[in-house]
C-alpha cells in the first residue's frame, strides 16, 4: 500500500518548526467526518454472532481492518500492519528500520511514521480501516500518529491512546464501569481548534472485580471518521477486552518478528 500524498510523509531531518507546520498542514487536510464504505454495525460482528449476542448490520460483509503497532530494537522499529476481517487474519507485513529521531511529545510521527509508512508498503491488502496504537485527533496540533498516516495514505482511520496527551475530559474518567465514556475536548494546549471543540473521548472498555481502577482508552478519529464513530468501533472491536483486537494482534505480531531478529542476531554455539 503506498502513499498517496508523498508531502505529508514525515521527514525526521526537519526542523521542529518545520514538523509542527507540517502537522497543522496535516490536520487541515485530515476529514473528521465518515467517508467509509462499510456498516459500522459489521465491525466485530463475527465475534457477536459467535456469542450469540445482536448483530445489527452483521449480514454485512465485515471490513478488512488493520492494525498496527510496533515493538523496538535498540535503535530499530519493528512496525507491523496485520489485516484481519472479522476474525479471520488475511495478511500481515512487518518492516524493520532505523529510529533517526528520540521520542519528543507531540512528535511521535516524525520518529514513527516513516517506520510504519514502510510496513505498510509491505501490504498487498487495501484495508477499509486502520486502528493505531497512538493518538489521532487528541493531539496538541490534531494530528497525532493515527492522523498523519491516514491522512499521508487516505486510510479510514482511528487512534487509541493509552494515556491523555492534551485536552480535558468532561467528567472525571476514574473508575467508572465498562461502556462508559466521556467527551474529550481542545483546551488551551489544542492549537487548530476552538476551545471546547470535541476532539475524542475517553472510554472505559473494560473493568475487572480483582482491580477496582482500570484506566480507559482515550480513542480519537485519524481520518475519514467522525469523533462518535471513532468510540463506536473502538468499543465494538474490544469485544470484552481492554484493547481493540486489530492492535492487540499487531502488538503479539510485532512482538513475534522481534524475537526472530533478536534469535538471528544471537552469535551461532
Amino acid at each position: 500500500m503506498a502513499s498517496v500524498r508523498a508531502e505529508f510523509v514525515p521527514d525526521a531531518d526537519a526542523t521542529r518548526e518545520s514538523m509542527e507546520s507540517l502537522q497543522s498542514d496535516v490536520a487541515a487536510a485530515a476529514t473528521w467526518r465518515d467517508d467509509f464504505g462499510f456498516a459500522v454495525e459489521s465491525v466485530g460482528a463475527s465475534h457477536q454472532a459467535t456469542l450469540g449476542g445482536p448483530t445489527g448490520g452483521a449480514d454485512a460483509d465485515p471490513p478488512l481492518v488493520a492494525g498496527v503497532d510496533q515493538a523496538f530494537l535498540d535503535d530499530r522499529a519493528v512496525s507491523v500492519v496485520i489485516v484481519s476481517r472479522g476474525g479471520e487474519v488475511i495478511e500481515r507485513a512487518h518492516a524493520v528500520t532505523d529510529l533517526e529521531i528520540p521520542y519528543v511529545p507531540g512528535l511521535l510521527a516524525f520518529r514513527e511514521g516513516g517506520p510504519i509508512l514502510a510496513a505498510f508498503s509491505e501490504l498487498d491488502a487495501d484495508p477499509d480501516l486502520a486502528v493505531f496504537d497512538g493518538s489521532g485527533r487528541i493531539h496538541f496540533r490534531q494530528a497525532g500518529l493515527a492522523t498523519h498516516v491516514g491522512v499521508t495514505l487516505d486510510l479510514p482511520s482511528v487512534g487509541v491512546a493509552k494515556g491523555l496527551l492534551c485536552g480535558t475530559p468532561d467528567d472525571d474518567p476514574d473508575g467508572r464501569p465498562a461502556g462508559w465514556r466521556t467527551r474529550i475536548r481542545a483546551d488551551a494546549d489544542v492549537t487548530n481548534a476552538e476551545s471546547g471543540t470535541v476532539i475524542g473521548h475517553a472510554l472505559q472498555s473494560r473493568q475487572y472485580d480483582s482491580r477496582p481502577i482500570v484506566n480507559p482508552l482515550y480513542v480519537s478519529p485519524g481520518h475519514r471518521v467522525s469523533v462518535g464513530t471513532a468510540t463506536d468501533l473502538v468499543e465494538r472491536l474490544c469485544d470484552g477486552y481492554k484493547l481493540p483486537e486489530p492492535t492487540r494482534r499487531a502488538d503479539a505480531y510485532a512482538e513475534e518478528v522481534k524475537r526472530e531478529y533478536e534469535d538471528h542476531s544471537r552469535p551461532q554455539s
